[in-house]
């Protein structure tokens, strides 16, 4: 790796640390120089990478700032430069199920209080088409079956923020299906799983849902770790693979 990339990844390491913010100006070429120990023209370099990407814009006379990142649409856009900018740092991956863990769990919860005759339907035709697929390939009903519990929370806000975050939610999906999927002991885990969700949320037990849905998550992040631990290299398929084979896609 050139010595301008390794500075524009660890640059890119503070943005997603939170120690550059969006819409924060960047520190001047001469301060960056003295803080990562590099030339000016390195920096100039590295900046100039970030700036190409849309990581960075550049204001006339003001100075460089860190992209808003999050385009004006309702998602988060699988060419945006958020997209690729977390697809670039491993760790990412379970900086997202952290997130999915809360908010799954949150859905799981409201929906087991607040569905309906016809959400329970939905949640029901969604878990039998999962149970009917072809486990190395069921992102999409996979997606679809958490989608509709999600609906099923009634909670607009909820299911705004993870319809917004589809695309991120969608690479832990197919990280877990690739990944996990095909190991047997994990795919009886991952099933029970997903019946014991079912049967929480169609019976109407709140605490029970949410319990089983952070769980799972837990799962399945603890599981990938584990796996890099052992010296396994995760697959980590391309946004723009996952977004082609499933438009709508969330969670796993």
């Amino acid at each position: 790796m050139a010595i301008s990339q390794e500075i524009s990844y660890r640059l890119e390491r503070m943005i997603l640390d939170g120690g550059l913010a969006p819409e924060q100006k960047i520190p001047s070429e001469r301060q960056l120089a003295e803080r990562l120990r590099v030339s000016r023209s390195v920096i100039r370099e590295a900046l100039h990478e970030l700036q190409g990407r849309g990581v960075i814009e550049t204001r006339h006379g003001k100075g460089s700032f860190v992209s808003t990142m999050v385009p004006g649409s309702a998602d988060i856009s699988a060419q945006g430069p958020l997209m690729h900018l977390f697809e670039g740092h491993p760790r990412t991956l379970y900086d997202l199920l952290e997130v999915r863990e809360q908010l799954e769990g949150q859905a799981a919860f409201l929906a087991a209080q607040r569905a309906t005759s016809l959400d329970r339907h939905r949640i029901t035709k969604a878990f039998r088409a999962l149970e009917e697929t072809d486990p190395l390939s069921n992102a999409r009903p996979d997606h679809s079956f958490h989608q509709a519990i999600v609906e099923a929370s009634h909670n607009p806000i909820l299911v705004h923020v993870l319809n917004s975050l589809k695309n991120m939610m969608l690479m832990t999906v197919q990280a877990s299906v690739a990944n996990l999927n095909p190991r047997a002991e994990m795919r009886k885990k991952i099933v029970l799983q997903h019946r014991q969700l079912y049967e929480a949320i169609t019976s109407g037990r709140p605490a029970s849902a949410q319990k089983v849905a952070m769980a799972h998550v837990r799962f399945v992040s603890k599981a990938m770790r584990d796996m890099e631990k052992d010296g396994s290299t995760l697959i980590r398929v391309p946004v723009e693979q996952v977004t082609s084979g499933d438009h709508s896609g969330t969670h796993s």
